[in-house]
């Protein structure tokens, strides 16, 4: 029993700092919790190993900028999603809003200090978190961690390391690293109604939160926690009227761009089709704005102590959720609703089963699974150990509605299964720490550790109708004309009735149309099958108090891939007490991050934007076929050199913190900017890369306008600077945070990038960032404010960027008052951005209804009111 006191103590020293920069204990607090007597020392201690030290907001004594956020924090914030919680609390923490963008409308894309997700590890209680199934498709096509299958009524708080750590957790902790910490109740619980919806009258939303917790004997705990949330959608949207289309009645320019000369067209029957061209409801034929969503979310954590020095832990997820949104609007002339001939040589167009054109439905359903199990404890010698082996699996089932096949013609279904994505992963690792007494101020914390961890990717074949090459794909499929003339085939039709003219080069016998549920094909065989790889890493971290006043840590860790090789990181870090109330600290690190299985096999055909008008567009894997036939190079891990320097300290009733970092990223990871392709011979360049396409065995490369892959393009330099300061002041807290960020590119990126999405990249994003709030409580009432400001940013509209829209900084406030009616009951009442502020609206980048700029990370739904019901028994 004196050796695990004299443990604990070393500990109260140590793991703070460990828990905020390496995590390589790895163990649950409650491993000390041998017996009742130490209740209420093993409690301080798990405050201590949060690092939160009484501070709400920041640790200020590690050696690294790390943000704690406790379960009253996050419970303070409106949002029940987890993604919003954090855009809410950490301002490096961006999430944009990507209506028409395959998965990403359902899986949003996130970053931390300018880099995407999969620059940022996400743990939970120090676990390493599975992927999502889903791969961006374009820019940075981040393959994450899906951070909303994480109920908020599951954590009892997080951390967000705000640094460099791959010597520590491995690959694709570049930006930083986010710990999620499980509730690990015995007893108790909560439950929350929340009730809510957006100024405009839309977006409705309905959430039940809940947690209990059970005793496992005396000796164990069970903590379940689940979410059930619906949401509606939402539209900032007007009707689409654009120079080449335009669908608004009153408008002059009303039926502009329609082709009206369509068989079964008449102007009656297809503005009468306009109020069906969407099965969202909507009053426009396209709508932007969130999708419709719906989940149901369970998460478990629990542990067993076998042994005074030993214990059992298990926590895992289910969660089964599904949204729904729209893609481009399809007006008649459009490339898809085309006329056609068939095989009896009468006209059809697809206005048949659309008179009034049609905008395809986009279905995804996320299955998210994941379970973790373990044993920690401590040998006689006191070290401890951790073995631990994790499986996690995202599946995402798509369903597309509401379109068509074009190349099936009339027998082409409007519902459609284009295919699935499955991401799995499986890892075991060992930990152990040592504690040493080598004459320093305090033990030299020894740490070291293995791992292997199998990944695979999936792309499950679609249903045949949704990659199905149709007759229609090319012209002419029933052989009626010849160099002009009609054929026999020809002139029996003719004879039959029909209007063919072979000689009439715009007759619908030379029509070719799209092959593949249109907006979204399926799968084919060709484009489906599993990839996989394997990783083995070792680590080592050493940290010590050298003296009383200066803390060194030093790691290293070494990561073999079966696919790109190995790789060695290291980092070391220090903190200097300058004064017993300030201290100076900082961080050298090396980073490393392998192409995902995902991004080197996903494929993909959807519309896309690439000069401000819908194209169809293909991404291929750089090693397939046809990213060979396109010129693209293997490829190959991202390197990072990771530096931060900054000071912390404590005032009184003021703690503050501020730090400066510089993140340069070698051989970035990026999509390459759409590749025209054309079947016209003198395009020139487009028409070689049509016939790569062809050459390649792509199915329907006759209607692919577009084609993109993913490169280790060019070289990046981030630098930014975070303060993070809380004042309490009697009943009041005042916290505030501001995040400086900007990046550049540091190469030639001209052979991979256009000027537009070079310029979008060091400028899409606000370079400031900042949130200031106030919680006063007033005996049972309490009431907080919190503001969230927002600096200048800039979008490029045309593909060379010369010219650009300067969006205005902004700020948006929140409130809320909460009343506690008793020990058990409160009831909050608020409002997320509560005087309804915008962003600027869209000056040309987007089209087709968009009022503002899609892609914003500023967020463009307006102003939400909510109410909501809090139980704690």
């Amino acid at each position: 029993m004196l050796k695990l006191h004299k443990l604990s103590l070393s500990i109260r020293r140590t793991l703070p700092v460990l828990a905020a920069t390496s995590g390589l204990v790895m163990m649950s607090p409650s491993i000390y919790a041998q017996d009742s007597e130490q209740t209420d020392e093993v409690n301080f201690e798990q405050i201590v190993i949060t690092g939160s030290r009484g501070v709400p907001r920041s640790v200020a004594d590690s050696a690294v900028p790390v943000d704690v956020f406790s379960e009253d924090d996050l419970v303070s914030v409106s949002f029940t999603d987890t993604n919003d919680i954090l855009k809410t609390l950490v301002p490096s923490y961006s999430l944009s809003r990507q209506p028409i963008s395959d998965g990403g409308s359902f899986i949003r894309p996130a970053s931390l200090r300018g880099m995407p997700t999969d620059k940022t590890l996400v743990l939970i209680n120090s676990k390493r978190r599975h992927r999502s199934a889903l791969v961006q498709i374009g820019g940075s096509g981040t393959q994450g961690p899906d951070i909303a299958t994480i109920p908020s009524s599951a954590l009892k708080g997080v951390e967000v390391l705000r640094d460099g750590a791959a010597a520590q957790y491995g690959s694709d902790a570049i930006a930083g690293v986010i710990n999620f910490q499980l509730k690990d109740n015995d007893e108790g619980g909560s439950l929350s109604v929340d009730l809510g919806q957006y100024y405009e009258g839309d977006g409705e939303q309905f959430t039940v939160t809940g947690n209990i917790g059970f005793a496992l004997g005396d000796k164990g705990f069970f903590s379940l926690s689940g979410e059930i949330s619906d949401s509606a959608s939402t539209s900032r949207s007007e009707q689409y009227c654009e120079s080449w289309a335009c669908m608004d009645v009153n408008d002059v320019n009303f039926l502009t761009g329609v082709d009206t000369t369509l068989s079964g067209y008449s102007e009656e029957t297809f503005i009468a089709g306009l109020a069906d061209a969407n099965l969202g409801g909507e009053n426009v034929v396209q709508p932007w704005g969130q999708p419709n969503a719906s989940a149901t979310r369970l998460f478990f954590n629990s542990g067993y102590n076998l042994s005074d020095t030993m214990k059992l832990y298990a926590f895992g997820n289910y969660s089964d959720s599904e949204g729904d949104g729209s893609f481009y609007y399809r007006y008649p002339g459009n490339g898809t609703i085309e006329d056609i001939r068939l095989e009896d040589g009468s006209l059809y167009s697809p206005l048949v089963k659309f008179p009034g054109g049609f905008t395809p439905r986009f279905t995804g359903e996320i299955t998210d699974f994941s379970l973790l199990a373990g044993l920690e404890g401590e040998l006689t010698n006191g070290m401890t150990y951790d073995f631990s082996g994790r499986y996690g699996s995202n599946e995402i089932q798509y369903t597309l509605e509401n379109t068509i096949n074009p190349s099936m013609g009339p027998d082409s279904p409007t519902s459609f299964r284009p295919g699935d994505l499955i991401n799995e992963e499986l890892q075991f690792s060992a930990d152990f720490t040592q504690f040493i007494d080598v004459g320093f101020a305090s033990e030299l914390v020894f740490a070291f550790g293995l791992t292997y961890m199998e990944e695979s990717y999936e792309l499950v074949e679609g249903d045949e109708d949704s990659y199905s090459v149709g007759a229609y794909s090319s012209p002419d499929p029933h052989g009626f004309c010849n160099d002009g003339s009609a054929t026999n085939n020809g002139l029996a039709v003719i004879l039959g009735g029909s209007t063919l003219d072979c000689s009439d080069p715009s007759d619908a016998v030379y029509r070719a149309v799209g092959v593949g549920s249109n907006g979204f094909p399926g799968y084919s065989p060709e484009y489906s099958g599993s990839y996989e790889r394997d990783m083995a890493g070792i680590y080592v971290d050493l940290s010590s108090d050298i003296t009383d006043a200066f803390f060194i840590q030093g790691a290293l860790r070494y990561e073999d891939y079966s696919d790109f090789g190995s790789e060695l990181v290291g980092k070391i870090a220090f903190k200097y007490s300058l004064t017993d109330d300030m201290n100076l600290r900082g961080s050298l690190g090396t980073g490393f991050r392998a192409p995902t299985p995902g991004q080197q096999g996903t494929t993909n055909v959807s519309t896309r934007l690439p000069n401000g008008l819908p194209v169809a567009t293909g991404l291929f894997p750089a090693l397939s076929d046809v990213g060979q036939a396109l010129g693209a190079e293997a490829l190959k891990p991202e390197t990072s050199l990771n530096y931060s320097l900054g000071v912390s300290g404590s005032f009184d009733a003021l703690s503050l913190t501020v730090d400066f970092y510089r993140i340069a990223l070698d051989d970035r990871f990026y999509a390459v900017s759409t590749i025209d392709v054309s079947t016209d011979p003198d395009s020139g360049d487009a028409y070689d890369k049509y016939l790569a396409l062809v050459a390649a065995g792509v199915d329907g490369a006759n209607t692919i306008g577009g084609v993109n892959y993913f490169q280790n393009a060019f070289d990046t330099v981030t630098n930014g600077m975070d303060i993070v300061a809380t004042y309490t002041i009697d009943d009041t807290v005042l916290t505030g945070s501001l995040n400086y960020n900007s990046t550049e590119i540091d190469s030639d990126a001209s052979a991979y990038l256009n000027g537009e999405d070079e310029f979008d990249l060091e400028n899409a994003l606000p370079s400031w960032r900042g949130v200031l709030s106030a919680k006063h409580s007033f005996d049972m009432l309490s009431l907080l404010i919190r503001a969230n400001f927002y600096g200048a940013y800039e979008n490029a509209i045309d593909s060379a960027a010369t010219s650009t829209q300067e969006y205005d900084a902004g700020v948006m406030f929140d409130l809320e008052m909460k009343y506690q009616l008793n020990d058990s009951v409160s009831l909050a009442a608020g409002a997320r951005n509560l005087f309804d502020t915008y962003p600027d609206k869209d000056d040309g980048d987007t089209c087709c209804g968009a009022v503002y700029w899609s892609g914003n990370n500023v967020d463009w739904q307006g102003g939400y009111y909510y109410a909501r019901l809090n139980y704690v028994f």
